[in-house]
């Protein structure tokens, strides 16, 4: 099956916001590659922005792919090195450091969204939003067993534990959602600086009908206006139609990304 190739915009912003005297975030926008990533490092100052720097760094060497299931490989290949070199510095250190993440792999008319921990995947399409990720926090894990509602899970106490990282253990744990592009699609990469301080409608509200540049612009002024407590890195995919600026025509149609 053949389908148009869909075109690409994407723009991104980092920030160390109004209280942190350093930013520990880093973002990769490459869509040449069909990747984009925003990573949240914790660890501390010359700490945590080495570990989401390792992170950035390695995926920036993917390259262009021959298909859909090869971005991916090349892409966990990526992490896992990451996640290595991040235990290294750790031990090398004798303290702790990782990074959560959020990436968006998108090929042949088919995207994929990966993470560890807090920093979120949105899509928006026909003008609602939809929450590509779980939150990989102890308290979304209450949330998921019934033991707290999700009104509750706003203001608990332990809400920013993070339950799963790059660089924390040997053993890497990533999730993903899958799905098909479709034109007008809307991908909205964030770290949790972003979500603390805007919800959901107001991130859908900034991003319709505004390019990625303006809108990214627009949640950030947002954040640093409320007070912005943390780091915040805002990445923005919009899928449009006509033929694709990215060069990956869809060769194979419904290919998955899922290996």
């Amino acid at each position: 099956m053949s389908t148009v190739a869909l075109s690409i915009e994407s723009f991104g912003v980092t920030h160390r916001g109004c209280v942190r005297d350093h930013n520990e975030d880093n973002y990769l926008i490459e869509p040449q590659t069909g990747l984009w990533v925003v990573a949240d490092g914790m660890g501390g100052h010359e700490a945590g922005e080495v570990a989401s720097a390792s992170i950035v760094d390695h995926l920036a060497t993917i390259g262009i792919a021959s298909s859909a299931p090869d971005l991916r490989a090349r892409f966990e290949d990526r992490l896992s090195r990451a996640n290595s070199e991040i235990r290294e510095i750790s031990r090398s250190r004798g303290i702790t450091i990782g990074s959560t993440f959020a990436a968006l792999l998108a090929m042949d008319g088919r995207f994929a969204g990966l993470w560890a921990g807090d920093s979120r995947i949105y899509l928006i399409r026909d003008g609602t939003i939809f929450q590509v990720s779980k939150d990989h926090t102890e308290v979304q894990e209450l949330v998921d067993r019934g033991m707290i509602s999700a009104q509750e899970a706003l203001t608990w106490p332990r809400r920013h534990v993070i339950t799963h990282a790059v660089g924390v253990s040997d053993e890497l744990e990533v999730d993903f959602q899958q799905g098909e592009l479709m034109a007008g699609d809307v991908f909205v990469l964030s770290t949790d600086g972003l979500t603390a301080h805007v919800s959901d409608a107001e991130i859908e509200a900034a991003v319709r009908s505004a390019t990625p540049q303006a809108a990214c612009r627009s949640l950030l002024e947002t954040v640093l206006a409320r007070g912005g407590t943390d780091n915040v890195t805002i990445v923005l995919v919009k899928i449009g139609g006509g033929r694709n600026r990215a060069p990956h025509p869809d060769r194979s149609g419904p290919e998955s990304l899922a290996r």
